[in-house]
């Protein structure tokens, strides 16, 4: 049996690729889809928002290229210069992915029940808790 880091590993890069491969007929990458929903959640949200939130999922200089993807390619606008929101082509273009997105939830889900789901998400807390201290 291959160690959790392993998996862990393995899952990470599966779900980044195949997200990916779903999301490019929209112009999106798994990670700035993350980036557009701290966006969507947080009305005001400021670049701090998203380097905060996404911290887990990326380092800081993938996660600004992120964002200034995200207005370069008219997601989100800027209307402080730290804040960002989403632009009404950006809501759309993003409401349009949530199809494919649940797809993708729906697949890399398969053939797991709720409890296996949520048994694994706890066990990952916890060890990432346990390290952390």
């Amino acid at each position: 049996m291959k160690p959790i880091g392993y998996w862990l590993n393995r899952t990470d890069e599966a779900l980044t690729a195949r997200m990916d491969s779903m999301l490019a007929e929209f112009g999106l990458t798994r990670l700035a889809w993350q980036v557009l929903n701290v966006v969507e959640d947080n009305p005001q949200a400021t670049d701090t928002d998203v380097l905060t939130g996404l911290a887990a999922n990326a380092d800081v200089p993938a996660l600004t290229a992120a964002v200034e993807t995200a207005v370069a390619d008219g997601w989100a606008t800027r209307p402080e210069p730290s804040r960002l929101t989403l632009t009404d082509i950006g809501r759309a273009r993003l409401a349009g992915a949530a199809e494919h997105v649940d797809a993708f939830r729906a697949l890399s889900t398969a053939g797991i029940t709720d409890e296996e789901y949520r048994i694994a998400v706890t066990v990952l807390e916890r060890m990432t808790r346990n390290l952390e201290s």
